[in-house]
């Protein structure tokens, strides 16, 4: 099981899951640039969906893993993982992802989710990192705003590694080099060719970014979907739905057996 975090996570977000798909094997990418994985300044280029794709790829082929490989992700882990099943997909056997895909279009671009879809724009602007990157208060201010306001309503109070997360992207240069991604990657449109990797899309119901009406382009992105939505559930799905996530992935491990 490779499982791909968001932004702004950690590997830890996916400490209920591991636990729930134990005795798999799996694998908690580093995302380079990401929290505990900044090493420095992150170059344009080093920051697409792609560059990070090609980096797990690496992972893989390093680690000697063999069998059946099923690839999850959440937030920028699904569009990484999305590119990873493009590149090679002879390389895995399943996946399970969360919004965003390609379906979305121009859509999260409307004027009325300018209140939502906002921090997109202000991470692309240099005065972000002047205003955040470095600034332990700073960092913890924002990532508090954006769990309250990206979780759901039975979500806990408080990001459950809350502390964790705000040492890591607290570093100095750490919050720079994350934001990177969304001056990598801009918006949603685009037509890539579509992933015949079978595919469980994982759809949160209260994820305020990604309402459910936007999984309506789904088979025109995915050859081999089946549309899940998770009732209760907002963005940080790993973390407000784990046990979703951990069945949705065994699920193809009892397709395989039966």
């Amino acid at each position: 099981m490779i499982l791909l975090h968001g932004w702004p996570g950690l590997p830890s977000d996916y400490d209920e899951v591991r636990d729930a798909l134990l005795p798999a094997t799996t694998i908690v990418p580093e995302l380079r640039g990401f929290g505990t994985a900044f090493d420095g300044y992150l170059p344009l280029g080093e920051a697409t969906a792609e560059a990070h794709a090609h980096r797990i790829l690496d992972t893989l082929e390093d680690s000697v893993v063999g069998g059946r490989t099923i690839i999850a992700g959440y937030d920028i882990g699904s569009r990484i993982a999305q590119a990873a099943l493009r590149l090679a997909p002879s390389r895995f056997d399943a996946a399970v992802l969360t919004p965003a895909y390609p379906g979305i279009g121009d859509r999260a671009t409307a004027p009325s989710l300018a209140p939502t879809f906002w921090y997109q724009h202000f991470h692309r602007e240099p005065i972000a990192a002047g205003l955040i990157d470095g600034k332990p208060g700073a960092v913890a201010t924002y990532l508090d705003y954006l769990w309250h306001a990206w979780s759901g309503a039975t979500a806990p109070q408080r990001h459950p590694h809350r502390e964790e997360l705000i040492a890591a992207y607290s570093r100095p240069g750490a919050f720079a080099a994350s934001i990177q991604w969304y001056l990598a990657n801009r918006g949603y449109a685009g037509d890539p060719s579509p992933i015949k990797t079978p595919t469980v899309m994982l759809w949160p119901t209260e994820d305020p970014l990604f309402p459910t009406e936007w999984a309506d382009r789904l088979d025109d992105h995915f050859t081999r979907a089946t549309l899940q939505f998770v009732a209760g559930s907002g963005h940080l799905l790993p973390i407000e739905a784990p046990a979703a996530l951990a069945s949705a992935i065994r699920s193809f491990h009892v397709s395989r057996d039966s």
